[in-house]
């Protein structure tokens, strides 16, 4: 089992910044790939970033890259997600996922996850 634990999430006007923080507890966390993930109200959830167990692939949605940037920090078991030039449309609840590194399919795809953290609401004023 790995137990994931969001933070940062907060009420922020446009153009500002956020970061989150997911704090991973139980199996081997560089074992994992990272991903986050968004679900604004009467919508799926959607891709947003992933990192690949060393951190030497990173993955973004279109809607998110040059803006938002993926991270991770093996020795604490943390992954970041810096977010940057906020947009209202980037409100949602913010979800961090987990899945083994020797998973076939894409990152971006929730299917592929096994585990999920309770998620953080970022709320984006205009």
């Amino acid at each position: 089992q790995v137990q994931l634990v969001e933070s940062g999430g907060g009420l922020v006007q446009a153009g500002g910044s956020l970061r989150l923080s997911c704090a991973a507890s139980g199996r081997t966390f560089s074992s994992y790939t990272m991903g986050w993930f968004r679900q604004a109200p009467e919508k799926e959830r959607e891709f947003v970033a992933a990192i690949s167990w060393s951190g030497s692939n990173t993955y973004y949605a279109d809607s998110v890259k040059g803006r938002f940037t993926i991270s991770r920090d093996n020795a604490k078991n943390t992954v970041y997600l810096q977010m940057n030039s906020l947009k209202p449309d980037d409100t949602a609840v913010y979800y961090c996922a987990a899945r083994h590194y020797s998973r076939s399919g894409s990152p971006r795809s929730t299917s592929g996850y096994d585990y999920w953290g309770q998620g953080t609401q970022v709320t984006v004023s205009s």
